[in-house]
């Protein structure tokens, strides 16, 4: 999955917001596929002209190629993408030889998606996870999630890269980097970070490369690129979308999420990957709570609507503390409600729990992960072998930064270990009970909202990343509970986000409270 741990509380990236742009588009006018480079790519645009009979599978996975080819290792090369589906373009053909103009077809008949590159496809491609302990790591399955998103007609453009092993290998490791894929570019400013670990797909999405891409999610790790690339990002409920064969950190944190250009957009993915698998337990009731979330969303949803201002979160930088009070002006004008919540929760010790918990679930998680592959294509079986690979390749495994998470993870004592036993059951207490659900119940607030981190920050290889802000995503992440990011505008040019929690099982809720949010500003040009 994934996951940004911080140098002072080895916290996790602790990031909210995401941007996109307001409204949905419409394909009225209009006669062919739209360029690449366009907002007008959104899953919702696109579809309509796919099902207008205006344009082809096969030519938007022609346009998305091109773009790569365009800008990827070359032009902005943003390192955004790692890997190319071979199939890409027979799928395409395949759907487009099925379509019949006029009729609505799939959710996302003949969409071409991008997926980070620790979900499994069954393409030939390898499942990195950004490491070159994995690089021949082809499993020949499909996870879930992709059999999900096939089943509703996309078709898997190809692999994103990321922050390595979503980025759990380092204190002081650098967004976007890996072995396999190299350092991500922000789409908006090439000389700043795309935040991780979901950094080329965010980075994908924004520069045009694909209509929408999947992410993974540890803590952070869907929310901060989608905010820091200026697009709509959300991290479900943890169980409401299956995490087999997706290279994991934590049980009790990981999940996958959609990252789009519009709330609509995020709204159709989610339905299309979301629902229960056997393999995972903790998706058992998804089935039950799955929705149409695309069908919940209300414009009018803000008025009456009562919400809570998460005071303690903002302070951190007076040009996003300036966006993010104009984003509540936009809020009441629409009809909510906005209550102030001073006091937040307890910061160092929920991120020392929660340390420890992704420190001992990732030795066991990542070790039950290795047993599943292939022994002749992964001779990595334990985390001790991962951490001797390093070791033997450092100069091209750890040229910026080292393995300090692997290393105490692998001192960790275990699932039974009383001392990781306390710290989950302090961490669920503290974010759940203690945190978001006291502040609902308290201020009789249906959702809470504050900034994300500042703008992006340059890449420095030196000092490594420079988060300023956020806090509050840390709840949601341990809680298990679902957190959106969506646009509330930009400082100097580089986007900034206003994020959406509550209680489990509340993106619909969620959604559409943000669609309307969406629909009050101009939202941000295409970069």
């Amino acid at each position: 999955m994934t996951s940004r741990i911080s140098a002072i509380a080895l916290a996790l990236t602790l990031c909210w917001a995401g941007a996109a742009t307001a409204g949905d588009s419409t394909t009225e006018g209009t006669d062919m596929a739209p360029s690449a480079r366009s907002q007008d790519t959104s899953i919702a645009q696109l579809r309509g002209l796919l099902w207008a009979g205006r344009t082809t599978s096969a030519a938007l996975v022609a346009r998305f190629q091109a773009a790569i080819a365009k800008d990827d290792r070359a032009g902005m090369n943003l390192h955004a993408v790692i890997a190319l589906n071979p199939d890409a373009a027979a799928q395409a053909k395949a759907l487009d030889a099925a379509r019949r103009p006029g009729e609505s077809g799939k959710p996302l008949d003949g969409i071409p998606i991008l997926i980070k590159d620790n979900i499994e496809s069954n393409d030939g491609l390898a499942t990195t996870a950004g490491s070159l302990a994995l690089k021949t790591n082809v499993t020949g399955r499909d996870a879930p999630v992709v059999t999900r998103l096939k089943a509703a007609g996309a078709v898997i453009l190809g692999k994103t890269n990321l922050s390595e092993w979503a980025n759990f290998r380092s204190t002081g490791s650098l967004s976007g980097w890996s072995g396999v894929g190299g350092q991500t570019r922000n789409a908006r400013d090439p000389l700043r970070s795309p935040c991780g670990s979901s950094s080329g797909s965010a980075a994908g999405v924004a520069a045009g490369f694909a209509a929408a891409a999947i992410g993974t999610e540890t803590d952070g790790s869907v929310t901060c690129p989608a905010a820091i690339n200026g697009l709509v990002g959300l991290k479900p409920t943890v169980g409401l979308v299956s995490r087999t064969h997706i290279v994991p950190i934590s049980h009790s944190q990981d999940t996958a999420g959609p990252i789009t250009q519009t709330v609509r957009d995020a709204a159709i993915l989610l339905a299309a990957i979301a629902g229960s698998d056997p393999a995972d337990p903790a998706t058992a009731t998804a089935d039950a709570h799955r929705a149409d979330y695309a069908a919940h969303l209300d414009a009018g949803s803000l008025r009456g609507a009562r919400i809570g201002v998460m005071r303690f979160t903002n302070g951190f930088h007076p040009a996003t503390d300036a966006v993010f009070e104009a984003a509540l002006a936009r809020l009441r004008a629409a009809g909510a409600t906005l209550v102030d919540i001073k006091a937040g929760y307890d910061r160092k010790a929920l991120g020392e729990a929660e340390h420890l918990v992704l420190l001992t679930e990732f030795k066991a998680d990542v070790e039950s992960y290795l047993a599943t592959t292939n022994p002749a294509l992964v001779p990595s079986r334990t985390l001790a072998d991962l951490i001797a690979f390093n070791t033997a390749h450092a100069d091209v495994e750890m040229p910026l930064f080292g393995q300090e998470l692997f290393e105490a993870a692998a001192r960790t004592g275990g699932l039974s270990d009383p001392a990781y036993l306390a710290a989950l059951a302090t961490g669920k207490r503290l974010a759940g009970p203690e945190g978001i659900d006291r502040m609902l119940a308290a201020n009789g607030v249906v959702a809470l909202i504050g900034p994300t981190v500042g703008p992006a920050w340059l890449i420095d290889p030196v000092l490594k990343d420079h988060f300023t802000g956020g806090g509050t995503g840390t709840m949601a992440a341990v809680s298990g509970y679902p957190h959106l990011t969506v646009p509330m505008g930009s400082v100097r040019g580089l986007p900034v986000g206003l994020s959406f929690i509550g209680p489990a099982w509340s993106e619909a809720t969620l959604l559409s409270l943000g669609y309307a949010f969406e629909q009050t500003g101009p939202g941000l040009q295409a970069p």
